[in-house]
């Protein structure tokens, strides 16, 4: 299976661009700055450098390709609209390339996952620190849904750099209790990986903690 993952350079990206090497896929990192998946060396592995704001850039590196994982940051800015548009924008491509199964990474919060978390993120993380990048994960995910593709989105709750456990909750709804809103970055590339021979959840928005 071929995969491209757009966001590869990112925090989520690089995990998930080794495991997805590592299962044996053929993998195409899409990202600005290609000096930062220098030390990952795979003959699997193609490095495709472009902008998500450029439709032309996108609609190029998506064809051919069987499978789309966006895992889309802004880095360290806390603000802009690259998931939204970034999105938009391969949502585009992959209709003209008719390729159908595209895994969305947003953030737990998002629609009604929303009383899954506790105050401090309500109203201090995504109602004030955060909000521009919570709305804007709001919008990435309307462009998911409205999309008409074989879509997952995947709601993580707060990332660490902890190891792969493999041992989390997904799909759980509010009545799940004691979540701790915290989730390795690698159990987060994990359970992507996972979707990508799985329908489980196709059109559906599970969220994933600890």
């Amino acid at each position: 299976m071929k995969v491209i993952i757009f966001g590869a350079s990112g925090t989520i990206g690089k995990h998930l661009v080794t495991q997805a090497l590592h299962e044996g896929y053929e993998v195409t990192a899409f990202c600005r700055d290609s000096q930062k998946l220098n030390e990952v060396n795979h003959p699997k592995l193609k490095i495709e450098k472009g902008d998500v704001f450029n439709p032309k850039d996108v609609n190029n590196a998506v064809q051919g390709q069987d499978t789309v994982c966006v895992v889309l940051g802004s880095g360290k800015k806390r603000k802009g609209t690259v998931r939204s548009q970034g999105t938009k924008h391969i949502i585009e491509a992959m209709k003209k390339n008719n390729v159908r199964r595209l895994i969305c990474q947003t953030t737990l919060g998002v629609g009604d996952s929303h009383g899954n978390l506790n105050l401090f993120w309500k109203y201090f993380m995504f109602g004030w620190f955060l909000k521009e990048v919570f709305l804007d994960h709001v919008l990435q995910e309307k462009y998911v849904v409205n999309s008409g593709l074989d879509w997952t989105i995947v709601r993580p709750s707060a990332f660490t750099d902890g190891l792969k456990t493999k041992n989390y909750a997904h799909g759980f709804g509010l009545e799940k209790k004691n979540l701790k809103l915290k989730i390795s970055r690698s159990d987060v590339a994990d359970f992507i990986l996972k979707q990508l021979q799985s329908d489980m959840y196709l059109r559906k928005t599970p969220a994933v903690s600890y």
